[in-house]
């Protein structure tokens, strides 16, 4: 047989010309910055072809993402011994990017040709891959009767009539080698739905003679809706052996109209295609639950592909590169190894890893304390992000943010927010919080229900002002004051309607899909209706700051990752030994001779008593009045000295000394406001009863465990809280004596 020489062209196109390659084929493999490709697999082909002429292998590394959409906007494609995790990697720094530009081709930004190895003989790196355009079929689109069987993703309905220029697809009949053909796909084709798509696509396959799967999708970044989604050939990518980095594929984009157009499209195969397949005709449970979500949801796609007629269950695509595992894995054994109160847990799916869960045994401990109030900070997804690691934040008796575990996300799904969630839960002793801060999307709030019942879940407010941005953008400024004046300023449920109902009339927004959604769930967003939830104070108008800030995030590349995390982590540990520290250690200035205030001085930390005292002090220029008492009971008006606006009702019960103010400030931060000191300074109540001062914002909130043994809790959790306690106590003596022995 002829040697088969292949010859690469710069869009990464493989051809042969009778068996050898032209004068100048190795001249055209030759790397350049500014090579342009049609897309990012061209790219990696043409390099893998470049690495098998010089005698080296290649692996995809690092990808990064768009801030607006979360589209992979470059790539790297890198020496196979590019980094240390295997013995047989040497760290070679030859890699080449490419990056997506707007008209989007993909073009060579950077490269490295330097190999820090010896290179193989030319030609036996790998084997080369030649691209095969389809069975030209004809163009015709045929509309038959619904077939009961036979239902496609959600059992649409496909009998109705179309709006014009949009495809009204439905199962075709196949007669053997007589029957009609599938129309072939082009750019600006457009449906009704994505499952009428995903359905065409299907039936286009099985015509040519190839298998599809649901690639990646893509999200609003205001709302978290699907905006446009993949379908891509059975064998694109390298996970599996079967698969062989085929680039063909379907892309649809959403109209503003609610319709889906493809707009981008490749046909070309890089392998044999089947003259006829077998058509799916059982999908999984999940691909039928192929869910669009208007408000913002994340969905989890599960496909089920034939094998000898048998439904083989196929894992959910995972963000997390397989380099991760390994690196993570071992350096969670050596935690463990060294604490034994170190967690952590991976998320297994039909053999693949997939999302992982940790926490050292001081989060743990820190979290019997303070895991009354979670922040789930998933902020890697505002930006390109590398790894998709996100955090669960507490808030400790110092107000400063406190790690109660990690994680990284495989997948944006309701099943892995779940399996996250239980996962923490079980890693806590599962104590339910009371109220979790987290995004706004459909998989979380759902996880959130289910996992956290009686959990209050207020949205993030990134994700709202966002979209605000996007809604807003055309309206006048008077719109924007009055909209910000229903939000803010409302004090009752009443007044917020009302405003509300009149803002929508007013600027003629009835038909606005996001204010209508937003009003739904206005108990999760709303100041007026957060207040009376407790919230260790977190402001409700005010964006928070990631706990590791810019030293850890989604962009962090593997080999700093872990360093940086217990850097970021001790120096977070460091602050709150330094507050713990300066509150048993020095006192704040009295600014009263109020007996109330030298009380709380001894038992508040330093941060939660300078709130205290400026409550206390500000409780001076009000004036309280009784309006009503009836045998227990009494009620006051509180109102500041000159400012008939800035008032508020007090009500008092002389059985167990309790009150409660229309402020809400102590349901919402745990502190008592000027309200009630002014209404107990009337009343000649000289300290606070005990209910109103709580454990977590002591100075000795470390050690509680006493003071709340008398607040209901169970003795499961008082023995679990003593078990921590003690570990920690015995923890910080071991790390004293270690530090004394070291300095002799």
């Amino acid at each position: 047989m002829n040697t088969m020489v292949v010859k690469a062209y710069p869009l990464g196109v493989a051809h042969m010309i009778n068996g050898n390659v032209d004068d100048d084929g190795e001249s055209r493999m030759e790397l350049a910055v500014g090579l342009e490709f049609d897309s990012a697999d061209e790219a990696r082909e043409f390099y893998g072809l470049y690495a098998m002429r010089v005698g080296f292998k290649i692996r995809t590394g690092q990808l990064y993402r768009s801030r607006t959409d979360g589209s992979v906007s470059s790539r790297r494609f890198v020496c196979s011994k590019e980094g240390f995790q295997l013995n047989s990697r040497t760290g070679c720094p030859a890699f080449i990017r490419v990056q997506r530009r707007d008209s989007g081709k993909w073009v060579i930004d950077q490269i490295q040709k330097d190999h820090n190895h010896e290179l193989g003989t030319a030609g036996e790196s790998s084997s080369p891959i030649l691209l095969q355009k389809p069975p030209v079929v004809t163009k015709s689109l045929v509309e038959v009767l619904h077939r009961p069987k036979v239902k496609l993703l959600g059992q649409i309905d496909y009998g109705g009539p179309s709006p014009s220029g949009v495809i009204n697809f439905k199962r075709q009949k196949r007669g053997g080698d007589g029957g009609q053909s599938i129309a072939q796909p082009y750019i600006g084709l457009e449906f009704n739905t994505a499952n009428e798509a995903y359905a065409y696509y299907q039936a286009y396959a099985e015509d040519t003679g190839f298998r599809v799967r649901i690639g990646q999708l893509f999200r609003s970044k205001n709302d978290g809706s699907i905006t446009s989604r993949r379908f891509v050939c059975s064998k694109e990518g390298f996970q599996h052996p079967s698969r062989v980095g085929c680039g063909a594929f379907m892309r649809i984009k959403r109209k503003d109209s609610g319709s889906w157009m493809v707009d981008r499209l490749r046909k070309d195969h890089n392998h044999d295609l089947e003259m006829h397949t077998v058509y799916q005709k059982k999908l999984s449970t999940a691909s039928k639950k192929f869910i669009e979500e208007e408000a913002g949801g994340m969905v989890s796609v599960d496909l089920g592909e034939m094998n000898n007629g048998k439904l083989i269950r196929r894992s959910r695509e995972s963000k997390i590169g397989n380099d991760w595992y390994s690196v993570l894995l071992e350096y969670f054994q050596t935690r463990q190894a060294e604490d034994t109160g170190f967690f952590y847990s991976v998320e297994v799916d039909n053999g693949s890893c997939r999302s992982v869960f940790w926490a050292d045994g001081r989060s743990r401990f820190s979290c019997s304390q303070f895991g009354d109030v979670i922040i789930f900070d998933t902020s890697y997804r505002k930006s390109n992000y590398v790894v998709p690691y996100a955090t669960f934040v507490g808030l400790n008796h110092h107000k400063q943010p406190v790690l109660l575990g990690s994680a990284l996300i495989a997948n944006e799904s309701k099943e892995s927010f779940t399996w996250l969630f239980q996962t923490w839960f079980r890693a806590m002793s599962r104590g339910h919080p009371k109220s979790i801060i987290a995004d706004q999307d459909i998989a979380i709030q759902q996880a959130v229900a289910e996992v956290f019942p009686g959990t209050h879940h207020r949205f993030s407010l990134w994700q709202i002002r966002a979209k605000e941005q996007e809604n807003f953008r055309s309206m006048p400024i008077e719109f924007k004051h009055e909209y910000e004046k229903c939000i803010y300023q409302s004090q009752t449920t009443v007044e917020f309607n009302t405003t509300w109902n009149s803002l929508i009339n007013k600027y003629s927004l009835k038909e606005n899909v996001w204010l209508k959604y937003m009003y739904e769930k206005r108990e999760s967003w709303v100041p007026l209706y957060l207040r009376g939830k407790f919230f260790a104070g977190i402001p409700i108008g005010q964006s928070f700051e990631s706990f590791f800030g810019t030293q850890l995030d989604g962009q962090t590349p593997l080999r700093g990752f872990v360093s940086r995390y217990e850097q970021g982590l001790e120096q977070r540990r460091e602050e709150e030994r330094k507050e713990d520290l300066n509150s048993f250690n020095l006192q704040a200035f009295l600014q009263t001779k109020e007996p109330i205030e030298e009380q709380c001085r001894r038992l508040y930390t330093f941060t939660i008593f300078k709130i205290f005292q400026d409550e206390l002090l500000q409780s001076y220029s009000y004036i309280g009045i009784k309006t009503y008492e009836e045998g227990t009971i009494s009620r006051y008006v509180v109102r500041r000295s000159g400012n008939e606006n800035d008032k508020h009702a007090v009500t008092f019960s002389t059985i167990n000394l309790s009150v409660n103010c229309s402020c809400q400030m102590f349901e919402f931060e745990g502190v008592l406001c000027r309200h009630v000191l002014k209404v107990f300074k009337l009343l000649d109540i000289r300290e606070l009863p005990s209910q109103y001062i709580l454990c977590r914002w002591m100075r000795n909130a470390e050690y509680r465990i006493l003071c709340c043994a008398e607040s209901g809790i169970s003795s499961q959790e008082l023995k679990a809280f003593m078990v921590w306690s003690l570990r920690e106590t015995a923890c910080k003596y071991v790390e004293c004596g270690d530090g004394i022995y070291r300095k002799i």
